[in-house]
Parts: structure tokens; C-alpha cells; sequence
């Protein structure tokens, strides 16, 4: 406990130039500039380091800083504050409401406003971003590729996956393109695609509001293209530093195209789904998501979604992803297959 007084003690002399400070169980203390924590890891860059530390919140003791951070804790609240240590360990956050926020922004002092305080505990924090970093620190991307040849048939195949996001205070955007193309002798390219854009609003309680636009080609079910447009609501059953498990629900309008004469289809249908979202399981991330799709426009027809991705980070920014998307619907048209799956192994890298 001595030694922890007199770190604190002599954080305001080591960090004149920096405003954030943190320190460990193990008594380390690193000065520098916190960019975020996410995902039960923060992230502080240092003017000594080429790269940014990356440690695990689980470790922290202390917190200095006198940056607005947006925050997200356990139960779904949201909060636009600052963050300070107490001396029983648990950090207090001073934030104000989002009408005041606004003001603020606008040139009024933050003294002039009516400042609230919430204490909390570290496993409370589940997501903290930095709010003076502007749109570079709000934004997410990853891209992977992967590439093989076989000489039987000369097979070659090429597959790219990437990813897009955008996190503002009460909200989000996502968006994401899979391609792969294979290509042999004396057989017809396989080919198939899927993208979708989503935007999320957050309500309060881990709730929150969605749509999502869906795509996809694909050979295989002789689907020249199927356009979902799901509107719908949500909610996170478990947030913390190590995972995350929520479900969705709500309605989709399907709009079908086919390669063959086919003629195209426009159905109404619900949508149940869940994802599962594993983090803290060393370099290891999981994730899992299942939705199914009952018509209510076409009597029986049932369509369902599945998707596992395993990415193993070995290099900073730098991972190993294998994963797999099935596809299956119950009434295809004539010469299609009901069952649609995928298998990829990718390099990538995330931003």
C-alpha cells in the first residue's frame, strides 16, 4: 500500500507532459496518452515506444486522466465523462447528460453545467474511447485475404473478406464484404458474395434499435442476388470484459433474383437470431451468430444463417482467421441446393 501512495504520489511529476497515467498490480507505471480499452484490453501510446501498449484491464489499479472518455459499462449505460481512482480502488466518473454534452460542445464550460457522478468497479467498464481523437479513433477496419492452388484440374481459388465500422456516442455503423471465387479446368466458376451494412442505436438497459441491409450471390444456390432490408430490436444478455451474448428480432423484406429463367421472388419473413462474441481467452477471439428466417408470405418456407469465425492474433494488428458461413433454405428453386457452406483460412489485418 506504501509503495502504491507513493507511485500516486510522484505520477503528477513523471506525466507534466502527458495528461494520463496508469498503474498495475505488478506496480508498473506507464505515462502516456489513453486511446481506448475495448474488449477487456487498453491501448496508451507513449512517446518511448514505436508501437502502442496493449495491456490487460484486469491489471489496472489506477487511472490518471483529464480526457473525455465515452463509456459503456455492464449493464448498457453510456456516459460521456471523465474517470479518476478512489482510494478503496474503484474509479468514479464524472459525466454530465447528453443535452448538456451538446452545450458543452458548443463553447460552454463544463462547470457551468450540472455535473454527475457515478462510481463504479474496474469489471463494471466493458468499453472506453478517448472523445478528443475525433473520427480516426472512432472508426474500425480489418481485411483478409486467402490464396490457393492445386494442380490437380488446376484449381485456383481466391477469397477476400473486410470490414467497416464507425462508433459515435449513442451509436454505430458496420459493414462488411465476403468474396470468393474458384476457378478449374473443364468445370464453371464457382462464385460467391455477401455483404451487408447494419446502423445500431442504443437504448438504454443494453437495448437497441437496427437495420440491416443483407446481399448475396451465390452459384451454388443459383442466386443471382438476395437483397434483405431487417429492421428490428435487440438486446446484450451478458456485456463484460471477456464476451458478449445478445439476441435480435424483428422483420425482413426478401427480394430474390435467380441465374436461370427463374422468375423472382418477394417474401415477407421474421427474424430470430443470436451472436456470441468470445475475447478473453488469451490471442484467441470466438465468435458465433444463428439466425433463422420463417416466411410469413410463403406457407412453409424456412431459411437459416449460421457463421463461426476463430482468429488467433499473432502479431500486432496481425491474425489468423478460420472460419465458416452454412446457408440453408428448405424450398429452393428447381436445380439449386438447399445447403450452401463455406470454409476459409486467412491472413488479415485490423485497424
Amino acid at each position: 500500500m506504501r509503495n502504491f501512495l507513493l507511485l500516486i504520489f510522484f505520477i503528477p511529476f513523471l506525466s507534466f507532459a502527458q495528461t494520463d497515467s496508469l498503474i498495475f498490480k505488478n506496480q508498473d507505471v506507464i505515462v502516456g496518452e489513453i486511446k481506448s480499452m475495448n474488449r477487456g484490453v487498453i491501448q496508451i501510446e507513449t512517446d518511448y515506444s514505436d508501437s502502442d501498449f496493449k495491456i490487460k484491464w484486469n491489471e489496472l489499479i489506477y487511472v490518471k486522466s483529464d480526457t473525455r472518455y465515452l463509456f459503456t459499462l455492464r449493464d448498457g449505460t453510456r456516459l460521456n465523462g471523465k474517470i479518476s481512482t478512489l482510494e478503496d480502488g474503484t474509479f468514479l466518473i464524472r459525466y454530465v447528460d447528453p443535452a448538456a454534452f451538446i452545450r458543452i460542445k458548443k463553447g460552454e464550460k463544463e462547470e457551468d453545467q450540472q455535473v454527475q457522478e457515478q462510481i463504479v468497479t474496474s469489471s463494471e467498464i466493458v468499453f472506453m474511447n478517448a472523445l478528443d481523437d475525433g473520427f480516426w479513433s472512432r472508426l474500425s477496419a480489418s481485411i483478409d485475404l486467402g490464396w490457393s492452388l492445386t494442380k490437380a484440374n488446376n484449381l485456383r481459388q481466391f477469397n477476400i473478406r473486410s470490414g467497416l465500422g464507425y462508433l459515435a456516442d449513442r451509436w454505430k455503423i458496420n459493414s462488411s464484404f465476403n468474396n470468393i471465387r474458384s476457378n478449374q479446368d473443364e468445370v464453371e466458376p464457382t462464385k460467391r458474395t455477401d455483404a451487408n451494412a447494419s446502423f445500431v442505436y442504443f437504448l438504454p438497459k443494453d437495448w437497441f434499435l437496427l437495420y440491416d441491409f443483407t446481399f448475396l450471390s451465390n452459384t451454388e444456390q443459383l442466386i443471382r442476388a438476395r437483397v434483405g432490408n431487417k429492421v428490428g430490436f435487440g438486446k446484450y444478455l451478458v456485456h463484460t470484459n471477456k464476451s458478449y451474448f445478445g439476441f435480435q428480432l424483428g422483420a425482413n423484406l426478401n427480394n430474390e433474383t435467380y441465374f436461370d429463367d427463374t422468375p423472382g421472388r418477394r417474401s415477407g419473413e421474421a427474424f430470430l437470431g443470436s451472436e456470441l462474441n468470445l475475447y478473453d481467452i488469451g490471442d484467441l477471439t470466438f465468435f458465433s451468430s444463428v439466425f433463422a428466417y420463417p416466411n410469413l408470405t410463403e406457407k412453409g418456407r424456412f431459411r437459416t444463417d449460421f457463421r463461426l469465425d476463430l482468429k488467433y492474433e499473432f502479431l500486432e494488428d496481425f491474425y489468423v482467421n478460420l472460419g465458416t458461413t452454412i446457408n440453408y433454405d428448405n424450398r429452393p428453386i428447381s436445380g439449386a441446393s438447399s445447403l450452401d457452406y463455406i470454409f476459409q483460412t486467412t491472413i488479415g489485418w485490423s485497424l
